[in-house]
């Protein structure tokens, strides 16, 4: 395989590496490669600017962006060039699986990327990990959580060539749907519940993993119904639920449909108490569902670093720089383009060759200190870290309420 980095001649070395220690983030540490010049690489980006959830997407984008800004400007050894693709089509009204296994073909076709950054929904995460996997080609999602993508199980499916090559910087929703079922039960008190999900593959994955928790935990599961995210009516499923009188609703899925939901929710049964998983931790939820979205609880699948004193810099810069408030998500981008930054970093030092298969077989190795924690990986590229944060929608705002047990 062809070496997939190109050279830029460096003014001043020395003053690059003051610049180095000046600038770098302390929590994501660039360390000086033995090279007089900086290496340029391309990373993908695929995440859903079209449809439900593009403005999520934007989040998650800007927070990839922001990393890449510093690093190129921190007169560090690598800088980045970014590749952008939408995986979000009109005619699915979201992301679209198809769609995004076109992305990562054309990410493969250009020698160039040595690394995709997304992608965020984990329906496009099974299209896109087959192909990345022929090619060798390392994914890193910010918020993907369906597990089985990364279940070895499932390897002859998702990494047909054997190594893993899809690496979360969040947990997976074997934690963050069981984990949130002991929080309904344990602290919210919930003996009884009806379950939703969107038929997609986090939606179905998240709702069948929360279903099993539950019953485990001793909640009578009362039902579980699938909603189909291009209807325009689910009152008749509704008005079923309110009649078995369940303590709460659980929604496994994403904005397409979960906007509707929880309007109409609102309007069968405004009292009862509703939960969803991080397809209800979106960036326009509370606006677009009104006061529907109040009191809502969901789930992220990593800690709520946004809400830390040791964040509040990082906050402030995103705001200045983008104009509006970051979502957690967009802090596990972030992150996620730090985890490349020190793969070839490292890979430098070490005088290795910038290839694919490097990259992929670096990043196993991440021990990488971020504001989130320390990003390492297990064998299947899932985060060593299993926290999940839950939140309740309080005056249109995500209220931090605990970690889930």
């Amino acid at each position: 395989m062809r070496t997939f980095f190109r050279r830029r001649v460096a003014t001043s070395f020395i003053a690059g590496l003051a610049l180095v220690a000046s600038t770098a983030p302390a929590v994501a540490p660039i360390v000086s490669a033995q090279t007089m010049t900086p290496t340029t690489i391309t990373i993908g980006i695929n995440l859903p600017f079209t449809g439900a959830d593009a403005a999520d997407a934007a989040n998650v984008r800007d927070g990839a962006l922001m990393a890449i800004d510093e690093i190129n400007t921190s007169g560090g050894p690598v800088m980045i060039q970014p590749s952008i693709k939408d995986d979000g089509t009109v005619a699915a009204g979201q992301y679209d699986p198809a769609q995004a296994a076109t992305n990562t073909k054309q990410f493969v076709s250009d020698d160039g990327v040595v690394a995709i950054v997304g992608p965020m929904m984990s329906g496009s995460g099974k299209a896109m990990a087959p192909i990345a996997s022929d090619a060798g080609l390392m994914l890193i999602t910010p918020s993907s959580t369906n597990p089985d993508i990364t279940d070895p199980n499932f390897a002859s499916q998702y990494r047909p060539n054997g190594k893993a090559i899809y690496f979360r910087t969040v947990t997976t929703d074997a934690f963050q749907g069981p984990y949130m079922a002991n929080y309904a039960a344990e602290t919210l008190g919930i003996k009884s519940v009806y379950i939703l999900d969107d038929t997609g593959a986090y939606g179905e994955g998240i709702a069948n993993t929360f279903e099993a928790q539950s019953k485990a935990k001793g909640v009578n599961v009362m039902g579980h119904d699938k909603l189909n995210p291009k209807e325009s009516d689910y009152t008749t499923v509704l008005t079923k639920i309110k009649a078995l009188n369940p303590d709460a609703i659980y929604y496994g899925g994403v904005q397409q449909a979960g906007v509707k939901l929880a309007k109409q929710a609102n309007d069968v049964m405004p009292k009862i108490l509703k939960m969803g998983g991080d397809g209800m931790y979106s960036a326009s939820f509370a606006q677009d569902a009104g006061i529907a979205a109040e009191n809502w609880y969901a789930t992220i699948a990593a800690p709520d670093t946004i809400d830390e004193p040791q964040a509040q810099d990082w906050v402030a810069k995103y705001k200045s720089k983008y104009g509006a408030s970051p979502q957690d998500y967009a802090l596990t981008a972030y992150d996620a383009v730090y985890v490349i930054n020190d793969t070839v970093t490292r890979l430098l030092n070490d005088g290795m060759e910038i290839n694919r298969q490097n990259v992929r077989d670096y990043a196993q190795a991440t021990n990488l200190p971020t504001l989130q924690g320390t990003i390492s990986f297990d064998d299947n590229g899932d985060l060593k870290d299993k926290v999940i944060s839950v939140f309740q929608v309080k005056d249109a705002l995500y209220k931090y309420v605990g970690a889930a047990p």
